[in-house]
C-alpha cells in the first residue's frame, strides 16, 4: 500500500470538526481555528496537508463502511461498491470536496494531487482483495485511477444525483470490461487481468 499521511485521532477529529466551516472558509487554518482552536498544530503544512489528511481519512472510511458489504461479490463488483460507498460518505460534503480539489489543482500541488489519487486507487484495489504483485498491479491502478477520477469530476457538479453518478460509474467500468475482453481475445487470453 501507498506511504499515508500522518494519522491519529485529533486529526481526524480536528477535520471532522472543519468540514461544516470548509465551504465558506476553504480549508485554510481559519476554518480549522473555527472549529478547534487547538488543532493548529496538527497540520503544520497548511492547507495542502489539512487536504491529504482529509482524503486520507476519505480512503479509510471507505473501506470500513464498505468492508460488510463486499464478501460476496466478485472483484469488479466489490471495486464498483468501494466507490459507490466513497461517493455516499461525500455527498453531505460536496462543496467541500470542491475545495480540496481547488488547493489540489493549485501548480505547486501536482505530486501532492497525484499521490492522493494514487493513494485512493491503491486503497479502492487494496479493500476489494486484489493481490496482485505483477505489472498488472501498475495496470489496475492506472485504468481504475481514470474512471476513478472522471466519476469524481462528474460527481462533484451539485446538480449530479447519486444514481447518475453511479450510471455513469457503470458506463465507465463497462467501458474497462469490454477493452479488457477484447483484448484477451486478441491475445489468446494471455493477458493479465
Amino acid at each position: 500500500m501507498i506511504t499515508p499521511p500522518e494519522r491519529s485521532e485529533a486529526r481526524d477529529a480536528a477535520i471532522e470538526a472543519m468540514l461544516p466551516f470548509v465551504p465558506k472558509h476553504g480549508w485554510t487554518r481559519s476554518a480549522l481555528r473555527r472549529a478547534d482552536p487547538r488543532a493548529d498544530l496538527l497540520f503544520p503544512g497548511g492547507p495542502a496537508d489539512i487536504v491529504e489528511a482529509y482524503l486520507d481519512l476519505l480512503d479509510r472510511r471507505m473501506a470500513e463502511t464498505a468492508a460488510p458489504l463486499l464478501s460476496n461479490l466478485r472483484l469488479p463488483a466489490r471495486v464498483r461498491t468501494l466507490i459507490a460507498t466513497r461517493l455516499a460518505l461525500t455527498d453531505a460534503h460536496r462543496p467541500a470536496l470542491r475545495r480540496a480539489a481547488l488547493v489540489l489543482a493549485e501548480p505547486g500541488h501536482a505530486l501532492l494531487a497525484a499521490r492522493c489519487a494514487a493513494r485512493t486507487v491503491d486503497a479502492i484495489w487494496h479493500a476489494a482483495g486484489d493481490s496482485s504483485a505483477d505489472f498488472s498491479w501498475y495496470t489496475k491502478r492506472a485504468i481504475l485511477g481514470a474512471v476513478y477520477t472522471s466519476t469524481l469530476i462528474y460527481w462533484l457538479n451539485d446538480a449530479v444525483t447519486e444514481e447518475a453518478a453511479l450510471a455513469f460509474l457503470d458506463r465507465r467500468l463497462a467501458s474497462v470490461a469490454r477493452v479488457t475482453k477484447l483484448r484477451k481475445r486478441l491475445t489468446g487470453g494471455r493477458a493479465a487481468a
